[in-house]
């Protein structure tokens, strides 16, 4: 965004480092290399396009047709053949790029994702194939997560369709999380520390949706923006140390960073703000 050929430099260099990750058995290959590559495929850089070539081919090759998705996997450790919330965001975008086959795959998984997490009075983050091919809760992360909804709504303003983007909206628990009256920063879990990663990819999520909404409805388009201010400048003002975004919450049920500067937190504040004031469009990433 600097124009400056040393920051260009500097993240053409990090940005090859994600490279080992294309191997990695994990969903979310589409957080790493859809928002990893993004800001270098605007500016040109060659090899990140390639970079995101790579990794869209390897998520297709990922896809299991039986589960109708590609599978959380075994890189974190648990069960494979999970489907979570946080494996959708920049995975569906990475399946589309693979022509037909990818948009079928990254439409079925999104089908599948939003029904099961909307399809309870409290989203439900996360569920567990069975053998017969049916889903069974899954415990981790469970339900009250404060990230469900973020991811969630961030996925599918990126990937969805109106009528995806009018169902999310309609679940009670996801539109309290874009009212104004809703606290700026959710919990990470009822009763425990807040979790401001959660609401800085709210903010991005809520910015993307208003941008899809502009044209047909202006009166959510100007609400959802105008929640996103707030958040994201709730987020500037009380929780921003020296360009650090703190009190992220990681996994409470675990008790691992707790209260931490997260590096997607950090990630979707300096979208939103580069989105919010015009630098970048809302979907350069």
């Amino acid at each position: 965004m600097s124009g400056d050929p040393a920051d260009r430099a500097a993240a053409t260099g990090r940005t090859a480092l994600l490279g080992p990750w294309i191997e990695a058995d994990t969903a979310t290959r589409g957080l790493i290399f859809w928002y990893g590559t993004a800001f270098g495929v605007a500016g040109g850089d060659t090899a990140a396009a390639a970079l995101r070539d790579r990794a869209a081919r390897a998520c297709l090759d990922a896809y299991d047709s039986g589960l109708g998705l590609v599978p959380w996997g075994e890189a974190f450790g648990g069960p494979r053949e999970v489907a979570r919330v946080d494996g959708l965001p920049g995975l569906l975008q990475l399946l589309r790029l693979q022509g037909p086959g990818g948009i079928t795959a990254a439409r079925n998984q999104l089908e599948l994702q939003l029904g099961l997490t909307t399809g309870e009075r409290e989203p439900r983050p996360a569920w567990r194939a069975r053998p017969d091919g049916t889903w069974a809760h899954h415990s981790d992360p469970a339900p009250g997560w404060s990230r469900t909804a973020a991811w969630l709504s961030l996925a599918v303003a990126d990937a969805g369709d109106e009528a995806e983007r009018r169902k999310l909206l309609s679940h009670p628990r996801v539109a309290a999380r874009f009212a104004a009256t809703s606290p700026a920063v959710p919990l990470a879990r009822p009763g425990g520390p807040p979790d401001t990663s959660a609401a800085a990819i709210e903010a991005v999520a809520a910015l993307k949706l208003a941008a899809r909404a502009s044209a047909t409805c202006p009166q959510t388009a100007a609400r959802l923006r105008e929640r996103a201010t707030a958040v994201l400048r709730e987020l500037v003002t009380a929780h921003l140390r020296d360009g650090r975004l703190l009190n992220g919450c990681y996994d409470i049920d675990h008790g691992v960073a707790t209260r931490h500067e997260l590096v997607w937190g950090d990630f979707f504040l300096a979208v939103g703000l580069a989105t919010l004031t015009g630098v970048i469009s809302p979907f350069t990433c």
